[in-house]
Order: C-alpha cells, then structure tokens, then sequence
C-alpha cells in the first residue's frame, strides 16, 4: 500500500484543503503517513500570496532531492503555486513529478498512478462549481478539539495585490446543510471548536432549491449545534461586515468574540487603486459597529507596507490607523509584487526595499506597543477557556484561547487538553496572557 506524506504552507484554507486531500488519498487505499521518512509520495501544499512563500516551497524541494538520491521518492506541489506557475514549475524543478491546483484533488488517485510509471502530470484547470461538499476531511493535527470548516472556494474581490482569484476561481458557496452536518459529526467526535473558512466569509450565499442562506444565518445554524461548541471564522472583507452578522454573534456565547478585518492601508488612496472597495471611513464605521454591538470583541488586521506609489503621508495614515483601532494582532508584510496579478500587470513595484522595510518595521513597533497596553488592559479579567495542551515552553504549564482568541498560559494543576476552565489573568507580554486557574 502507497504511503503519502502531506506537507501544508501557507493559510488556514491550505491545511482545510490538505485535510481533503487526505481523505481522497485514504478512500483509495493509500496510507497518509506522519513521517517524511516512511513516503512513497511527498505532497507539498503551496501558498502564493507572497514571493517568500514560494521561495520556502523551492528549498524544500531542494532538500528532498537528497531524500530522493537515497530511495524511490515521488513528489508532487498542489494548491496555489501549482496553479500559478503550472507547467513552468516542473521545467524549473525537474525532481517534481506533478503539479496540481486546488480545483483538481479528486483526480489525485489516477495522477499518482501514472507517477508511479514515471509519467509527468499537471491538473490546473480551475472549477466553476468545485467545493468538496460531500468529501468528511481527515483531521491531520490530531488534537482532537479544534477543526477547520471550508464553507466556500474562491473570490470575486480581484485586489490588485492578490493571486487568490487566479489561483482559487471564481467564489463559490457550499450548502450549508453539509456545512451544518460536518460541524454536528465533528461535535459527536467530541471537538469542542470549529473555524469556518472562506476567502471572504461575509459573502458567503446559498441560493438553491428554495433556500437561501447568508452568513449570519449560517453562523447562527452551526452556534445553534451546542452551546459546548464554539464558532470562529476567516477572514472577513470589510466592505461585506454586516450589522446583522455582529447582531448574531452578540446573540451566542459560544460564538467567539473576536474578527480579523484586513485593512492593508489607511490611505484612501491607496485603498482605491488596491481595488478594497471600502474607504477608511467605512472601515471605520465598521470598527465602531463591532463595539457597538460585541464590546469585548477583539479586532485582528492585515496590512502592507509600501504597496505601488505609497507616500510617506501615507504610510503615516496607516499607523494613525493603527492607534485608532489598537488592533489586538496584525499580520503585517512589506509588498510583494505577485506576477499575473492586477498590479502586476499595470502598475510599478516603485517603493525601494530599505523604504519598505523601514516602514514594516514602524508598523511592527507600534503595534507591539498598543499589543502590550491591551493586554495589560486584560491583568486582573477571568476568561474561559478552551485549553489546547502543554505550553511550548514547559510541560508543566498548559494554554488555550478564550473567546477573544488571545493565548493563555497557566499551570497545569490537574486539567486536560479540551477542557473549558476558567484563568484569572495575572501577567503577560505583548504576545501572550499569562494566568492562574479559577476553581
């Protein structure tokens, strides 16, 4: 029996994609190994949203051709570089026997078949219809508590930046009665937290048969499950942040109180020819709607540091907008120009490097420093708590997230991975709340 090995980069939507692949794999008879060492096969889930993501997918396949020297080793690159680069990755890195998009997993048995001859392959053709609805995804992390939910493929925004569209399609919604029924299976196998994912989750929409489901009624199907089990998603678009949705999640407990809301600049320039379809004001509307209605709802972010003609004003729009926000986290990355992408195509990568970096690094430190003053803010609070296992530091202590998503440590003292327990905070850093249980 063929053994594969699965390796993920990249976002929460490549590891819920990994997890259908194995499942497609396990139902024709190969064996989904934890273990580089015991593969046949070596399949590498790509990210491409930015050119380090891919430059650490090349090493990779530079290290496994010593693998390869030593015995009989197959490997294959799936998901968005596959799809973007096609053909030209098995020319630039001819240890690679196939390549294939994120619209083609279930033709992975019949490729690997021809792999297995010495044959070459590439399946890129992308799906108008493709959402892996009536696959049960193979939970790969093991941890039994917390599960990814893919409700939808694809995406209709075309940001200027962005490979998604290119790569993933055109948007496309599961039906939510197989999105409803993967969260109560996985609730029976005793997980205690599901992440419902899309490229843009605001916009999901069923329209089939006479019944019609957005989000927020999507949301409040799968809240309505257990109390006992929580709902987080990603990612939202702002310009699709709806009252209704924070109304929902204002409603459940269970629920958890915290979104990521990506808002790449403050400049409304900027904004404009990224394509976001929002401007600051509305991004700000936004902001105060959510304290609004979910006042201890924490805020995450997306940003970019020196996108095409960003000035130096700019650039400070965009920290004024961090010090009005004070986002809870932020990831945050210096532009990098995709090729095939909008700005690729009719806009200049104009900002020089060491101007890049240093605003990148502007960023970072005053985030960092609102980080802190909000997690000092939490010193004294009791939160509960999904606890996950041991900390990485100590096997003594133990972590979880509360409903805001932000990380707790405490000492063990008796209580086990998937457990709610209540942590009063004591401490923390600018990363991490530090604790002692409540009994």
């Amino acid at each position: 029996m063929n053994k594969v090995y699965i390796e993920t980069y990249g976002c929460q939507m490549n590891f819920a994609d990994s997890e259908i692949v194995g499942s497609i794999l396990q139902k024709n008879e190969y064996v989904v190994v934890k273990d580089v060492e015991e593969a046949d096969f070596v399949l590498i889930n790509t990210c491409a949203i930015r050119d380090n993501a891919e430059q650490r997918i090349r090493k990779r396949v530079k290290e496994l051709r010593a693998m390869q020297n030593r015995r009989v080793l197959k490997i294959g690159i799936l998901g968005c570089m596959a799809e973007r680069l096609k053909t030209q990755l098995l020319e630039e890195e001819d240890n690679v026997s196939f390549v294939m998009g994120p619209d083609s997993y279930r033709k992975l048995p019949e490729v690997l078949a021809l792999v297995a001859k010495g044959e070459k392959s590439a399946e890129t053709e992308l799906s108008e219809v493709e959402t892996y609805s009536d696959i049960a995804p193979v939970r790969l992390d093991g941890n039994g508590i917390s599960a990814y939910i893919s409700i939808m493929r694809g995406c209709e925004n075309f940001c200027a930046y962005c490979v998604v569209p290119y790569t993933r399609g055109h948007e496309r919604s599961r039906d939510p009665r197989s999105i409803e029924q993967e969260a109560r299976t996985l609730f029976e196998q005793g997980y205690k937290e599901v992440t419902l994912l899309g490229q843009n989750v605001n916009s999901y929409r069923w329209n089939c048969d006479q019944d019609q489901v957005g989000f927020p009624e999507l949301m409040e199907r799968i809240a309505q499950i257990s109390p006992l089990l929580r709902v987080r998603f990603a990612t939202s678009h702002p310009k699709d942040l709806s009252d209704e949705l924070l109304q929902v999640m204002a409603k459940y407990p269970n629920i958890c109180k915290c979104i990521h809301l990506p808002v790449q600049s403050g400049s409304e320039r900027m904004l404009k020819i990224m394509n976001r379809k929002y401007t600051p004001e509305w991004y700000l509307n936004r902001i105060e709607a959510i304290r609004r209605y979910i006042p201890d709802c924490s805020i995450t972010t997306d940003v970019i540091a020196g996108f095409c003609t960003e000035t130096e004003e700019e650039h400070q729009m965009t920290l004024d907008m961090f010090r009005k926000v004070r986002y809870d986290y932020a990831y945050m990355f210096k532009f990098s120009m995709r090729g095939g992408t909008y700005a690729s195509k009719y806009m200049q990568d104009d900002i020089p490097d060491d101007v890049k970096t240093r605003r990148l690094e502007e960023i970072i430190a005053l985030q960092g420093e609102i980080a802190l003053e909000n997690n000092r803010q939490e010193i004294g609070r009791t939160y509960e708590v999904l606890v996950e296992g041991p900390s990485h530091r100590s096997k003594e202590q133990y972590c979880g997230r509360n409903s805001q998503n932000k990380m707790i440590v405490f000492d063990r003292e008796g209580v086990e991975a998937g457990q709610y327990v209540h942590v009063q905070v004591t401490d923390c850093t600018s990363a991490t709340l530090l604790g002692k249980l409540v009994k």
